[in-house]
């Protein structure tokens, strides 16, 4: 039913591509982040991530009724059309029932369930367990065969309670402030930065924000996600006693504060790591995830209950760790070819 096709995941009775990195006639698409969504001329996706995509792909999108697909023929060249599908909200294709069930990644970030006679498949894309202020609370469903992300495949990687990262961050801001230096949070701008916008308005911190962390923020607003008041920042009109998230791609700093003091943090899992911040260039890392730890993934296998684990994105010895607890576990590698079930 499920198979790896030159590195893409490819539903055959379906004709569905999985998060397909190449544009597709028709592909599932997990979340709104760049590395899996891709302009397709059908995008299967909730109605938040295909707000998300609507904004990325910019002009080249066409709206159609829920559920349902044009004809080819009908479709203007080069543009994208959304197959919308709430969460839990069943569909049925070719004998087989489609769920999508949510991932606590990002807004709208989904799981893909496929039912069938030869058992459940559930492809979990990015996901994180842990509680979140901006993003739908995550699922669990069982199934017989799991393909699950493994990021933070390895015991290190146990990340602190939310409450505690967050208050370490607002002590962070608040002591840069004290000290008349601006502090600069640098966050993916889908996502992290939304949450960091949350946390740090929250206790009340002035906020400004970079233009496309402003443009995904407009798409939460219009999800009804609460966020602080912020500015869209301006490099004529910034006030360096705001808190400023930035993506981390573009660490130089802005106009506005060349010159000036400043303090800076990124924001990641990977600051986990020993001497982390160094690495990035920044003064201190945050813990803050939007990917599950090592703890989450084992509970999450333990939850599902499959009788088989793929693994993907992610450290392949997760694959050990996993088969010493007696679990049936696989990593799949960019190239094989396979039949998952």
């Amino acid at each position: 039913m499920i198979s790896l096709e030159s590195g893409a995941l490819y539903a055959g009775a379906l004709d569905l591509w999985i998060d397909s990195m190449r544009s597709r006639e028709r592909c599932y698409v997990s979340h709104g982040h760049a590395d899996h969504a891709r302009a397709h001329r059908t995008v299967v996706a909730t109605p938040n991530t295909a707000r998300i995509c609507r904004v990325r792909f910019s002009r080249r999108t066409t709206r159609a009724p829920q559920l349902s697909l044009l004809p080819h023929s009908e479709r203007p060249d080069r543009s994208v059309t959304f197959e919308e599908h709430p969460f839990n909200v069943p569909w049925y294709e070719s004998e087989h029932r489609l769920t999508l069930f949510s991932a606590g990644h990002v807004l709208g970030s989904s799981q893909l369930l496929i039912e069938g006679e030869a058992g459940a498949f559930v492809y979990t894309g990015d996901f994180k367990l842990a509680p979140s202020l901006t993003v739908e609370p995550p699922e669990i469903k069982r199934c017989d065969v799991l393909l699950m992300e493994c990021t933070f495949g390895r015991p290190q990687y146990v990340f602190p309670p939310r409450d505690e990262i967050a208050g370490e961050m607002i002590a962070f801001a608040r002591e840069s402030l004290e000290c008349d230096a601006t502090p600069v949070f640098f966050a993916y701008s889908l996502g992290k930065a939304q949450e960091a916008m949350a946390i740090l308005g929250a206790a009340a911190l002035p906020l400004a924000v970079h233009g496309a962390i402003d443009a995904m923020a407009r798409v939460y607003l219009e999800a009804g996600v609460v966020l602080p008041p912020y500015e869209r920042y301006d490099a004529q009109t910034f006030d360096p006693t705001r808190v400023l998230i930035w993506p981390p791609g573009g660490k130089a700093l802005p106009p506005a504060l060349r010159g000036r003091n400043v303090r800076t943090a990124i924001l990641t899992g990977w600051a986990i790591d020993r001497g982390a911040f160094f690495r990035y260039g920044t003064e201190r890392g945050f813990a803050l995830s939007d990917h599950a730890d090592y703890p989450a993934l084992l509970a999450y296998v333990e939850r599902a209950q499959p009788r088989k684990v793929l693994l993907n994105h992610g450290w392949r010895d997760f694959t050990h760790r996993l088969r010493a607890l007696g679990i049936d576990a696989e990593y799949l590698e960019p190239h094989a070819q396979l039949s998952l079930f």
